[in-house]
């Protein structure tokens, strides 16, 4: 099964696309525990970037700040890896956090 078909990601995703995104780190971080190697960066990664989202609701530095983070976590990973648009979902979530939330970003598979 592909990581992006796991039941724990379709549910993020879903929850990824009505903009609520502390449930997108409560429906990954199960999964986030129990993989290994470029599947787990990019998890965390994604983990990172919905916090960054909802953090920056109330506090845009700290969303920010877990941007960053996230970018450590999907460095070295492909623009697209386990059928993510890795490059296009971290532009967006920039886009996203320069514009206050303007417009939210797709996950774009």
């Amino acid at each position: 099964m592909e990581l992006l078909e796991t039941p724990e990601y379709q549910e993020a995703i879903a929850l990824w696309q009505e903009g609520r995104f502390w449930e997108v780190h409560e429906a990954l971080e199960p999964l986030w525990r129990r993989l290994s190697g470029p599947e787990r960066e990019l998890t965390h990664g994604v983990i990172l970037l919905a916090a960054a989202l909802h953090k920056a609701r109330t506090n845009p530095q700290g969303g920010w700040r877990n941007y960053q983070k996230a970018l450590v976590r999907l460095r070295g990973l492909p623009s697209t890896f386990a059928g993510l648009h890795v490059g296009r979902l971290v532009e967006g979530v920039r886009q996203a956090l320069q514009t206050g939330l303007a417009r939210l970003p797709e996950f774009p598979r």
